[in-house]
């Protein structure tokens, strides 16, 4: 028997005694090393007929534990956690502990069986009533032996409170989970590593007809939050399901959501489009751990055509809350405005209008306040726009002409007969302005029209005299597998444009 977690030491020593050859492994708590330490145990595949996490599941993802877990078991071998888990959420902030409404059905998606669910909430309350009653009974001794300080013996009495307070209120609970192995699975959910990246790139050929560069990849998921699941098919890599953070005002309140994408399924197993394929074990996994209230991310959204949002419709996944528009302008020569002026501005100098880009966004965050926008302050343009690997941006700066305020930013690219806008910081009741002024750019490029995509729900905004539009086949999709805010409450409030997406 193979024993991981902390304070190891007593439960050893009793298996030992009933007759059980057991050995363990206590990592420490910080994920880094934890992974480290997991990584330099290495038995034999099979070598174990029961394993045991013993208040060491919360410091690692899920999914790492259940592969491990797969590798070292025999078949129809145990797994055994004893932990605290999140149960439900007391506000939407995130949880430091995994919903158990999370595990157990990961569990059966890995091919783990269910055996036994015990809850040992009440005990563990009892535990943390013996530790506030011996911490103050002996303060001062613990002040003098141990030379920790009052303020420290405060805060720890405080954590326990709150966290019995947890337990009678049901927001956590701690529980022992008896799994049996059931059998290898077809297709096996991995948390994805830097490791497999030369089969993502052959995948990513497969699904798309491109060629993803280390440095697009490296730039997309840089962000330390930024997650990506896998599954493989023995020694083939058959699907990917990323994600990387976006900062987001949502209703006014700052938070954190995650943009879904480079999502792919090997062509040859697309067939295995139900809740037992690829996609749905990436998806399902993906949200439950990471979207939602109590998880690191608030809310997930992501740009799927028609076809892949009926699939994720029918899976129970997601649910369509906006839909892009295109629009088109001619390009217009020669117009220029009495009231303001504008500058092109070249990429190595970008940092000298940092404060006037952060202005434009707090003008615009201030009329979006009753809507979901991606942060667009200065930290944002510079990593979206100014250290893409791939891409190149042009700025173009809206000033008044007596005042010098900024009054727009806007961020296009050129390709052919076409620019696009591809961005716009601005008060949204300036957007005409600037689209006025991207249409003179335009001109002065030689092109001959320019382009701007934007959520369905404001359109209004862009819809000038010359303009025309037309709805694209590109859906805006949003969680509803796990709890989070309902499709209702985010319908027509996205502010979204072709930056938004990372593949524009």
């Amino acid at each position: 028997m193979l024993g991981i977690g902390t304070d190891l030491g007593t439960t050893l020593k009793l298996l030992t005694e009933m007759g059980y050859q057991a050995q363990g492994i206590t990592p420490s708590s910080d994920h880094a090393t934890y992974m480290q330490t997991l990584g330099n145990f290495t038995p034999n595949l099979g070598s174990f007929d029961a394993i045991l996490l013993q208040e060491s599941i919360q410091y690692i993802e899920p999914v790492v534990i259940f592969n491990q877990a797969l590798d070292y078991l025999k078949d129809s071998g145990s797994l055994l956690i004893i932990d605290k888990f999140s149960l439900r959420d007391k506000e939407p902030v995130e949880h430091s502990l995994h919903k158990l409404t999370a595990i157990l059905p990961l569990a059966k998606r890995v091919s783990f069986s269910l055996q036994a669910h015990l809850d040992l909430s009440q005990y563990a309350g009892s535990t943390l009533d013996y530790l506030l009653n011996i911490t103050e009974k002996h303060r001062d001794s613990l002040v003098t032996d141990l030379s920790v300080s009052l303020e420290q013996l405060t805060q720890l009495s405080a954590s326990n409170k709150a966290d019995k307070a947890n337990y009678v209120q049901g927001y956590d609970g701690y529980a022992l989970l008896h799994f049996k192995k059931d059998h290898l699975p077809k297709w096996q959910l991995r948390s994805f590593e830097k490791k497999y990246f030369s089969a993502l790139q052959t995948l990513f050929k497969q699904s798309f007809k491109k060629v993803l560069s280390t440095e697009l990849w490296q730039w997309k998921y840089a962000h330390p939050l930024a997650q990506a699941l896998c599954t493989w098919n023995k020694d083939s890599l058959t699907g990917h399901y990323g994600g990387m953070p976006r900062d987001i005002l949502f209703f006014g309140e700052q938070h954190t959501a995650v943009q879904i994408g480079d999502v792919m399924v090997d062509p040859t197993q697309r067939g295995a489009l139900n809740r037992k394929g690829p996609f749905f074990m990436m998806a399902s996994t993906f949200i439950e751990s990471y979207i939602g209230f109590g998880k690191p991310f608030l809310l997930g959204f992501g740009f799927p055509n028609a076809r892949a949002m009926q699939v994720a419709e029918y899976l129970g996944l997601y649910s369509p809350v906006g839909q892009m528009l295109k629009f088109s302008w001619p390009a217009v020569q020669g117009r220029s405005y009495f009231l303001t002026t504008f500058r092109v501005l070249e990429k190595k100098n970008l940092a000298q209008y940092k404060e006037d880009i952060n202005a434009l966004w707090q003008g615009m965050a201030k009329g979006l306040g009753q809507d979901i926008v991606g942060v667009r302050d200065y930290a944002y343009v510079h990593n979206r726009y100014n250290q893409h690997p791939e891409n190149n941006y042009q700025f173009m700066l809206i000033r008044s002409r007596f005042t010098q305020k900024p009054q727009g930013l806007v961020i296009m690219t050129a390709n052919d007969e076409c620019c696009e806008i591809i961005d716009l910081i601005c008060a949204i009741q300036q957007v005409p302005l600037l689209v006025r002024y991207a249409q003179h750019y335009t001109a002065t490029l030689k092109c001959t029209q320019l382009a701007c995509q934007i959520t369905q729900s404001f359109a209004q905004y862009f819809t000038t005299s010359d303009a025309h539009h037309e709805v694209l086949d590109v859906h805006i999709a949003s969680n509803i597998w796990s709890d989070g805010p309902t499709p209702e409450q985010i319908k027509g409030h996205w502010w979204l444009m072709s930056g938004d997406m990372d593949y524009r």
